[in-house]
C-alpha cells in the first residue's frame, strides 16, 4: 500500500520538473518561486520535522539546530571548494557557478526524496489514517521538490540530460525509499539529524544562490511576489497535512 501511494509522490515530481522546463522564458519568476519554494520547504516543513525528531541537546542548543548551521557551512564550504578547483584546473564554469554543485544539490534533494518515501511507509506501519495524511503532505510538496530539483541542476550550467536524470531519481525516490520499509527501521534521532543538515544546506542555495540570481537582471516586483507565493504554497500544504 505504502509503494502504490508514493507512485502518487512519482508523478507529482515530473510535474513539478515539467512545469520548470516550461517556462524558461520567464527565468526569473522561475527562479523567484523556485526560492520561496525552498524557503518554505525548510523553515516550514523540514526545520520543525528535524527539531521534533531529534529531540536531543549539545550545550543548551538543539542538536537539529546545530547540524541546521553544519550544513549551511558545509554547502557554502563545497562550493567554493569546487570553485577553486574548477578554476585551478580551467575546468567548466557557468556564469561563475560549477555543474557539480548543481548536481550536489540535487543528490541532496533525491536523498530528502527518499526519506519522504520513508516516512510514508513508516505512517503506514503504525496506521493506514496516519499513512494517509503523510502520504497527503509529502505527494503535495513534491511538487516543489521535481521543480526544485530541475531547477537548480540547470541552473548550474548542466546539459538538459543531466537535469532530467535528477529529476527522474528524485521522483524514484519516494517510491523506493517506501519499499525499503519493509526492511529497514531508521532511528528517529537520526532522520531528525540528516533533516536539519539537510534543511540548512537547502537554505544556502536559496539564500546565496537562487534568489540573487533572480533579482540580478529582473529586480521586478513580480519576482518578490513569486518568491512570498512559494513560501505560502509550503504554508498552505503544511497547515492541509496537519
Amino acid at each position: 500500500m505504502a509503494v502504490f501511494v508514493a507512485l502518487g509522490a512519482f508523478l507529482m515530481t515530473l510535474a513539478g520538473g515539467w512545469t520548470a522546463q516550461k517556462v524558461t522564458d520567464r527565468r526569473h519568476l522561475v527562479l523567484g518561486l523556485a526560492g520561496g519554494l525552498m524557503l518554505g520547504v525548510v523553515g516550514l516543513d523540514l526545520l520543525p520535522e528535524a527539531l521534533e525528531a531529534a529531540g536531543t541537546e549539545i550545550f543548551g542548543v538543539p542538536a537539529a539546530l546545530l547540524l541546521f548551521v553544519a550544513g549551511f557551512l558545509a554547502a557554502h564550504l563545497v562550493e567554493r571548494l569546487l570553485a577553486v578547483r574548477q578554476a585551478a584546473h580551467g575546468g567548466e564554469e557557468h556564469d561563475g557557478r560549477v555543474p557539480e554543485v548543481g548536481l550536489t544539490a540535487a543528490a541532496a534533494m533525491v536523498g530528502h526524496s527518499a526519506m519522504d518515501g520513508v516516512a510514508i511507509g513508516a505512517a503506514f506501519q503504525v496506521g493506514g489514517g496516519m499513512g494517509v495524511a503523510v502520504a497527503l503532505a509529502v505527494i503535495a510538496h513534491d511538487f516543489a521538490d521535481g521543480f526544485n530539483t530541475y531547477t537548480i541542476t540547470s541552473l548550474y550550467g548542466n546539459a538538459r540530460r543531466r537535469a532530467l536524470a535528477m529529476l527522474f531519481a528524485d521522483a524514484a525516490a519516494p517510491v523506493l525509499g517506501a519499499a525499503s520499509t519493509s526492511f529497514i527501521n531508521i532511528p528517529e534521532k537520526l532522520l531528525g539529524a540528516y533533516l536539519g543538515f539537510f534543511g540548512g544546506a537547502l537554505l544556502y542555495l536559496a539564500a546565496a544562490e537562487i534568489l540573487p540570481e533572480a533579482h540580478h537582471e529582473h529586480p521586478a516586483r513580480s519576482t518578490l511576489l513569486c518568491t512570498v507565493a512559494g513560501a505560502a504554497f509550503i504554508w498552505l500544504v503544511v497547515g492541509i497535512a496537519d
